[in-house]
C-alpha cells in the first residue's frame, strides 16, 4: 500500500486501483457504505496512481475545511441572533464633533494631493509622492490621511521657492512633534488664534512665520502648563 493509501485510510477513506474486474473483486470485500469511483479510458497504471496521490492530498484536507465552514456559519448564526450594542453616548458625540472638524479642514480647500504638487512643483509624474512623502519623512511637511489618500497642505508651499515648503513650518512641526497628531495639526493651523490677533497660522505661515513658530511654542507652553 503506498503512503497516499495510508493517510487515506487514516482519515476513513480507503483507495482501490485496477482494472474494472480488479476493483469489483476488492470491493466485494471491503466493508464500507459508500463508493465514488473515477474511472480513466486511455490511462495506465502510473496515470492511476498520479491520480490516487492528488486525491489523496485534496482528501486529507476535507474534513478540516467542513470543520472550519462549520464553525463559521455557527459564528455567523450567533452574530445574527447577538443584537447590536450601541456605542455609548460620549462616543457618539466625540466621534460627530470629530467628523464635523475634520468637514470644516478639508472644506477649506488648502489640501494637494502628491499628484497635484509634482505638477505645480515640476517634479516627474511617474512617482509624483517620492518628494513629498521625502519631505514629510524629514519633517519638513505633513499630510492628512482621508478615504485612503494623503493630503498636503497647500498654504505649506512657498510660491517664491518653486512651491517647496515654508521654512516656518518645519520648525513649528519640530514644536509640535510628539504632542499633535496629523490632524491636530491640521485643526491648530486653521483654527483663529489669539495669540495671531484672531488670524489663522496657516494665513500667516509663509508672510510671517516667526509668528506662526511663537504661537505654536506658546500652545505647547499653554498645554505643558495647564
Amino acid at each position: 500500500m503506498t503512503t497516499a493509501e495510508n493517510a487515506l485510510e487514516r482519515s476513513g477513506v480507503g483507495t482501490i486501483t485496477g482494472t474494472p474486474d480488479e476493483v469489483r473483486k476488492k470491493l466485494a470485500h471491503l466493508p464500507v457504505d459508500q463508493v465514488v469511483a473515477l474511472t480513466l479510458q486511455h490511462g495506465n497504471h502510473a496515470l492511476a496512481h498520479v491520480l490516487l496521490d492528488t486525491v489523496a492530498g485534496l482528501t486529507a484536507l476535507i474534513p478540516s475545511i467542513i470543520e472550519r465552514r462549520h464553525e463559521a456559519k455557527y459564528r455567523s448564526i450567533i452574530e445574527a441572533l447577538v443584537p447590536d450594542i450601541p456605542p455609548p453616548r460620549h462616543k457618539l458625540i466625540e466621534a460627530r464633533m470629530t467628523a464635523e472638524a475634520r468637514k470644516s479642514v478639508i472644506e477649506t480647500g488648502e489640501w494637494m494631493t502628491a499628484a497635484q504638487i509634482a505638477e505645480i512643483a515640476g517634479f516627474s509624474t511617474t512617482n509624483p509622492s517620492a518628494q513629498p512623502n521625502k519631505w514629510k519623512r524629514e519633517g519638513q511637511i505633513f499630510a492628512i490621511h482621508h478615504r485612503g489618500t494623503d493630503y498636503f497642505p497647500g498654504y505649506a508651499l512657498d510660491a517664491s521657492t518653486d512651491y517647496r515648503p515654508s521654512k516656518g513650518l518645519a520648525r513649528a512641526l519640530k514644536v509640535f512633534r510628539g504632542k499633535k497628531d496629523d490632524w491636530g495639526l491640521a485643526y491648530w493651523f486653521a483654527s483663529v488664534n489669539s495669540f495671531l490677533g484672531g488670524k489663522r497660522p496657516q494665513d500667516l505661515l509663509i508672510s510671517e512665520p516667526d509668528r506662526v513658530v511663537a504661537a505654536a511654542e506658546d500652545e505647547v507652553a499653554g498645554v505643558l502648563h495647564g
